[in-house]
């Protein structure tokens, strides 16, 4: 193997921060589209079935078929600039650098990067940025609030990958989940509630996370507990009621059983048992992406209301909110602590 040398000769110093998420479809293209499916669902981190049927089924059968039907839903949310998720990620970057420059928290500003999973700009590419610009010191931050080996378990192991290249490696330093960090939680409080006083408070309240195999939970993954504590956590900063709220898992694909209940079936079942007003809100998603915007507010919304339903609301991830900045910028210093 050869190993790279992407570190650059410094005299002092510095932190270098690497946000992680999914990813997205570069353009709109059925290719493109079909290269990030074939990248995410070929992630053995994601689908964790015996390699080679499940590989043949994805490339004999999936990716002739879902890449044009996720097209049409990307359509339907794309921007002037591009997929929301890019967009977002790349104002919560700029966000992010401007107020770690005037954080009392650090000596001097960290530098920020984006690492995609399985899209441009990716790992790798985030990684080597952070070296050239002179980061012997990385903080990993996958912005998965929720730990899962699917998403966060995932990140390690593209960023250990990577590594595993470099002759000088950095000082690394990761932060798992920060599903009941208080400043989280209060983060999604403040977010709900400027949003009820535009919209009005729901009668009842729906808190829904991404969906994993039921058998991956069975196995040691820790992403049930963790959400079901986020929504309890954030009911009670709501002061919600036991019957005024509830907790499902959306994004179910496959015949396997995932972790229930399923966000659509009780979103259609919710008006025959007289809930009719019904406001949503994803905690588990940090910046809004096709599984918001398009599965929740798009199509869960027209479930609802087909079913009887008479108001839907949902409400935006913490996107760039004022809230969400200083959240990250928090966790950032607590975990850079030393390093300084």
């Amino acid at each position: 193997m050869q190993y790279l040398s992407p570190l650059q000769p410094q005299d002092a110093a510095r932190i270098g921060v690497l946000l992680v998420n999914t990813g997205t479809p570069d353009s709109l293209e059925i290719a493109e589209v079909r290269r990030y499916l074939a990248a995410f669902l070929g992630d053995p981190r994601v689908i964790e079935a015996p390699r080679l049927p499940w590989l043949l089924a994805l490339h004999g059968y999936i990716l002739r078929t879902r890449p044009r039907a996720s097209a049409a839903k990307y359509r339907k949310i794309w921007t002037d600039e591009g997929s929301p998720l890019l967009v977002l990620s790349r104002r919560l970057q700029s966000a992010l650098v401007q107020a770690l420059a005037t954080s009392p928290g650090t000596a001097a500003a960290p530098a920020v990067e984006i690492g995609m999973l399985y899209s441009q700009p990716s790992v790798p590419q985030a990684l080597q940025r952070l070296a050239q610009a002179g980061c012997n010191r990385i903080l990993v931050l996958p912005l998965y609030p929720q730990y899962s080996g699917t998403s966060t378990g995932a990140a390690h192991t593209q960023v250990l990958r990577e590594l595993a290249r470099w002759r000088w490696l950095p000082e690394l330093r990761w932060i798992n989940d920060y599903h009941a960090d208080s400043g989280y939680i209060e983060a999604l409080r403040a977010r709900v509630q400027a949003h009820w006083e535009l919209q009005g408070r729901p009668g009842h309240v729906l808190v829904s996370f991404h969906g994993i195999p039921r058998s991956y939970v069975d196995r040691g993954d820790p992403y049930e507990r963790q959400c079901r504590e986020t929504a309890r956590l954030l009911a009670q900063a709501l002061d919600l009621a036991a019957d005024s709220w509830s907790l499902t898992f959306q994004s179910r694909v496959g015949v396997a059983v995932w972790l229930q209940p399923y966000t659509m079936e009780t979103v259609s079942q919710m008006p025959a048992r007289g809930i009719r007003d019904l406001g949503v809100i994803c905690p588990g998603f940090a910046l809004d992406c096709l599984e918001t915007l398009e599965e929740i507010d798009m199509e869960n919304h027209k479930v609802f209301l087909a079913a009887g339903g008479t108001r839907f609301s949902y409400v935006p991830a913490l996107n760039i909110s004022a809230e969400h900045v200083a959240l990250l910028v928090d966790m950032i210093n607590r975990h850079c602590q030393g390093w300084d």
